[in-house]
Parts: C-alpha cells; sequence; structure tokens
C-alpha cells in the first residue's frame, strides 16, 4: 500500500505541471535506490553505434540512403537498464563520431536520484550546443529508467488515454511508378499514408497512388517548392486528390511566404524543418497551422512534452513524427502520441534489422505497450 501511495504522489507530480521545478526524492519514496552496500546507487551510461538496414532505398526531396546510423544507449541503476537511442540521417548533421564525442563527456554519477530529471536534463544540455539526437539518446533512457523504477509505462505518468492513439502513417518515398505502386501495396494495413513530393514529378506521385488506393494521403514537401504562387496551386490540386494536410512546403526561411501560404491554403500547413526545440514554437504560431515533434531534433521526451502542450495552448495542430529508428525511438515518441492529431511512427518499420519489441501498429493504429518507462523489450 505505500508503494502505492508513493506512486500516486510521484504520477501527481508528473501530470499536473508541464514543468516539475522539484520532483520527489526517488530516495524518499523507494527503499531500493540504497544499494545492498548501503551507499547511495550512482547512473551508469553506456553507448555503441549501430547501423539501421532500410527494406528500401528512401528518397525525399534532396536525397537517398539506404542505411541510417544510430547510437543505442543504456542507462543502468541499482540493476534496472533504461533503453535510448539516437538516430542521426546525414541531413541533420550529426554522427555516430559526433554522438559518442558528446555521450563520452556525459558523466552522471554525480546524480544520485534520477526522478532529478530537470537538473539533469539541464546538466546534459549544457555540455554543447546542438547533439540534440545525442541529447536525446540519454534523455529517453532516463525516462526509461524512471518508468521502471515506478513500473509504469509514460503515456500513464502523463495521464494520457491510451485508447486515443491516432493511427500511424506509413511513409512512401520518391521512386519510379512501379516501385511507388508496389509501397503501396505493402502498406495494405494503414489508413493513412505519407508521401515524399518535392522534385518534379509530384502529380505523377499522387496519381501513381490513386491508381490504387483512395486512402487519405499526408504528404511532405522537405522545403522543395520554391514559388508561393505554385505551392498554392498545387495545394489546391493535392485539395482534390484527398490530401489531409502539407508538411514543410517551402525553405523554411521563407517566412512570409510560409504565412502567406498558411492564411491562404485549404490544407494545414504543418512545420518540420522549421521547428526544432521549446523555444521556437510560439515563433511560428500564424505562420503554421501546427507542429511535427521529433524526439531527435527536439531532445528527447521531457522537451517533446512540453512542445506538444504549448501548442495545443496555442490552437495549433500536434503531429507526432519520427526518424528512421529502432522500436526503442518509435515507443519513446508513441507515449506522446495521445495528444497528437496525428502520427508518423513508422520508421521502424522501414528497416530490417529491429533489436526491440515495443509499440506496435494494428490496422493502421498506434497500439501501446503496457511495459514499464518506454514499453519496450529486447528481443
Amino acid at each position: 500500500m505505500s508503494n502505492r501511495r508513493n506512486f500516486l504522489k510521484f504520477s501527481g507530480l508528473a501530470t499536473g505541471s508541464l514543468f516539475v521545478s522539484k520532483p520527489v526524492s526517488a530516495v524518499e519514496m523507494n527503499p531500493i535506490f540504497k544499494m545492498k552496500s548501503g551507499k547511495p546507487a550512482a547512473m551508469k551510461l553506456r553507448f555503441r553505434p549501430y547501423d539501421l538496414q532500410l527494406k528500401h532505398v528512401f528518397t525525399i526531396a534532396n536525397n537517398s540512403r539506404t542505411t541510417t546510423p544510430v547510437m543505442l544507449t543504456e542507462i543502468e541503476f541499482d540493476g534496472l537498464i533504461g533503453y535510448g537511442e539516437a538516430s542521426m540521417p546525414p541531413y541533420l548533421g550529426e554522427s555516430q563520431k559526433s554522438a559518442a564525442e558528446f555521450l563520452s563527456k556525459v558523466d552522471l554519477s554525480s546524480f544520485s536520484d534520477p526522478f532529478e530529471m530537470e537538473d539533469i536534463i539541464q546538466y546534459i544540455d549544457s555540455l554543447s550546443v546542438g547533439n540534440y539526437a545525442a541529447k536525446a539518446s540519454v534523455d529517453i533512457a532516463l525516462h526509461d529508467l524512471i518508468g521502471k523504477i515506478v513500473q509504469q509505462p509514460w503515456h500513464k505518468l502523463w495521464g494520457l488515454n491510451r485508447t486515443k492513439t491516432p493511427n500511424t502513417s506509413f511513409t512512401i518515398g520518391i521512386d519510379t511508378p512501379e516501385v511507388v505502386k508496389d509501397k503501396v501495396r505493402e502498406a495494405d494495413v494503414y489508413k493513412i499514408l505519407k508521401v515524399k513530393l518535392g522534385r518534379d514529378n509530384d502529380k505523377e506521385m499522387i496519381k501513381t497512388i490513386r491508381s490504387v488506393t483512395d486512402k487519405p494521403i499526408c504528404v511532405d514537401v522537405n522545403q522543395g517548392w520554391k514559388d508561393k504562387n505554385l505551392a498554392l496551386e498545387m495545394i489546391q490540386w493535392l485539395a482534390t486528390q484527398g490530401v489531409v494536410f502539407v508538411e514543410q512546403p517551402m525553405n523554411k526561411l521563407a517566412i512570409d511566404d510560409i504565412a502567406w501560404l498558411t492564411q491562404n491554403s485549404p490544407l494545414p500547413i504543418i512545420a518540420d524543418e522549421a521547428i526544432q526545440t521549446v523555444k521556437d514554437v510560439a515563433g511560428i504560431n500564424k505562420i503554421y497551422s501546427g507542429i511535427n515533434i521529433k524526439l531527435m531534433k527536439c531532445g528527447g521526451m521531457r522537451n517533446a512534452w512540453k512542445m506538444a502542450n504549448m501548442a495545443k495552448v496555442l490552437g495549433m495542430k500536434v503531429m507526432i513524427g519520427c526518424m528512421t529508428e529502432t522500436s526503442c525511438a518509435i515507443s519513446a515518441a508513441a507515449q506522446l502520441s495521445p495528444l497528437a492529431d496525428w502520427a508518423d511512427l513508422d520508421g521502424n518499420l522501414l528497416i530490417s534489422n529491429d533489436i526491440y519489441e515495443g509499440t506496435q501498429v494494428v490496422n493502421g493504429k498506434v497500439i501501446l505497450s503496457d511495459l514499464p518507462g518506454i514499453g519496450i523489450r529486447l528481443k
């Protein structure tokens, strides 16, 4: 009964405030933090590189690739292990080398209480400018560890209803009509498709997909369109093709053009490259209709939680997105998904060498695990 009261005490703090100024001490809550030796437990960080193998060549407006480098992390604390991940597609500017250099600086030994998340994450952030994916790998592992300590998944700690998860889109990269048709057929169980645009065959891509399915489509242009008037014409045509929203249609620096496009567009305009961290959210209100939150860009689950709540307060749409990732980072992001209007959490479905099991997709819908923390186990 005392453990139950302690859990409720923590969960009330976790869900009742967006910014927790003084978390309850884990040592005060639970005797497991006193090791058999009688000494306080200490957190230990480990990390190793891993290369994700894509099932298909993945092409967007400005590049193609067949692999994605990641860094897998673990935080061990008194016999429990929290898992994390940094996914680093080349266009983000991070690499396994830069992640290793950053993570080598991280010393968690001075923190005896993992529940001091705000202090720990501020410390992690202070070690360098940037390195957001590497920072996210520590943040995710810390969240996983804390969830395992209190034996609850994070969607419950945040007070979210697991039945309110959205359908996830399945991404169709730019390719030949024959390959595009094959990818659409492969995605038969998904209720919505995400289509990469931004080259000179945009209408061909949409018409090819429409030749084999009438499912709703969301499109991601990855800043590929250059002229606002042509962009608006394209969006007006897309609105007749069952498209739900348009993600990052123009260069993120073309602020006035995007604001004009959002004002005149029949479809919501969602920021991706134009949004990264908490500090960016308020600044793009009214310029975009909503934001795509990615753990690898914002630094992890804690910042993503703050961004989603801030966007909701501002009346903006929320999308939870991903990079090419294992089920570790996907399951971490999925803990937020009941807050989202849309989800794009298919990164683990695009690879052939996932080493974790976690969040599932059943008939296109994100299904959260009841496992504690971020809800994963090693295969």
